[in-house]
């Protein structure tokens, strides 16, 4: 079994190296804060729903209000609690709905990295930037390489680079990566 390192808390980063519906939502959650906090979020979201294996007919299922209700419980698991909400429910819908509650399908069927990067992108939430991160990340450190999965990863799949969540593997890591973004948000306001 792989670890990951993306929520720095071993229970979370267990369930996203071992969850794939997890690893998609996380994914999903991985904008406007923190990443350590966006993929922790599957885990929060496990623990209010009192469930060890999140379902993804079940979250799509869940009432609406409800389901924005907990994920705003303090400390949120977005800082867009109601959107977010909104959007992981449609999400969870899509892999209800295409792959029979499989997240792990989307990946594991894939034909090719093609294949893959048009799987993820017919996703609820997940646009190009998104689906390359993911792809990026099932490669490098879970194993999941379909032939031609380092092009549909784009730069984020190359080898040795520190762009996002597909490259941390420990605080060292993180760091790189924070730094790297941190240039290239200096870079596009110059």
């Amino acid at each position: 079994m792989s670890k990951l390192f993306l929520a720095q808390e071993p229970a979370a980063d267990e369930m996203l190296a071992t969850d794939p519906l997890a690893l998609l939502i996380g994914m999903l959650l991985d904008q406007q804060q923190p990443l350590e906090k966006a993929f922790a979020g599957p885990y929060r979201l496990a623990e209010r729903l009192g469930v060890e294996h999140l379902d993804a007919a079940a979250i799509a299922g869940h009432d609406p209000e409800e389901f924005a209700r907990i994920f705003a419980v303090p400390p949120a698991i977005h800082r867009y609690h109601g959107s977010m909400a909104q959007r992981t429910q449609q999400l969870c819908q899509a892999v209800a709905d295409v792959y029979d509650g499989d997240a792990g399908r989307i990946w594991g069927e894939a034909a090719d990295g093609k294949d893959l990067f048009n799987r993820l992108t017919a996703l609820p939430g997940y646009g190009k930037q998104k689906a390359h991160i993911l792809i990026a990340l099932l490669g490098k450190q879970l194993g999941v390489q379909p032939d031609g999965w380092r092009e549909a990863a784009g730069a984020y799949g190359e080898v040795g680079s520190f762009r996002s969540a597909a490259d941390i593997v420990d605080a060292a890591s993180l760091t790189k990566v924070r730094e790297y973004k941190k240039a290239a948000k200096a870079a596009a306001k110059a």
